[in-house]
């Protein structure tokens, strides 16, 4: 697509990132000031350790380059799991 390689990066601007996040949360009724383009960063990290992927995937995904960086966003996702309301099934949707 537009003559693009598989390994070829794109970068795209964080400014341009940040102004995205807050329109699509403030579309969604949600106080933009609480979100940015660092909420997806985080929010894939979360995602992936809640799948299953290693830690080592995740930091070549977000570039994280400390194992130490990249446990402190997969610790959150980790909350309910590992969370005697987790296995109840009281942190299910």
């Amino acid at each position: 697509m537009f003559g693009l390689t598989l390994a070829t990066k794109i970068y795209v601007a964080v400014e341009a990132v940040d102004r995205m996040v807050k329109k699509l949360v403030l579309r969604a009724g949600l106080d933009p000031a609480k979100y940015a383009g660092h909420s997806l960063r985080a929010g894939h990290a979360t995602s992936a350790a809640i799948a299953g992927a290693s830690e080592r995937s995740i930091m070549n995904q977000t570039g994280h380059r400390s194992v130490q960086m990249v446990r402190r966003y997969i610790r959150d996702g980790s909350l309910f799991r590992e969370n005697s309301a987790g296995s109840s099934g009281c942190s299910k949707r």
